[in-house]
């Protein structure tokens, strides 16, 4: 068996301060389409904040499935987003990404 040199190990990266900014990834704002911008604002929002605004409005107004809370039923407002009447929350952060540029 031959030991690992110093060359060979793996080193940990550093993470610079630009890569946490909030430009980048789940934080990068991003447009909400028309019908999005109904129930989330106007305003360039990062992803998380989308979700969190649409989390927010389901309970709000009482759109999860009594028999089943992982489900969500569409108002007039969610069914243009959905394009359907009812998902599971699996799907609402792809159908949320159609909707987001």
């Amino acid at each position: 068996m031959a030991k690992a040199t110093k060359a060979t190990a793996a080193k940990p990266t550093k993470t610079t301060k630009a890569s946490k900014t909030a430009g980048t990834g789940f934080m990068k704002p991003m447009t909400p389409s028309a019908d999005l911008a109904q129930i989330v604002g106007k305003t360039p929002l990062p992803r998380t904040e989308v979700t969190k605004k649409m989390w927010e409005y389901i309970k709000k107004h009482d759109l999860q499935a009594p028999e089943n809370r992982r489900n969500i039923n569409a108002d007039a407002k969610l069914k243009p987003i959905f394009g359907k009447d009812q998902i599971s929350m699996f799907e609402l952060s792809k159908c949320l990404n159609a909707h987001l540029s």
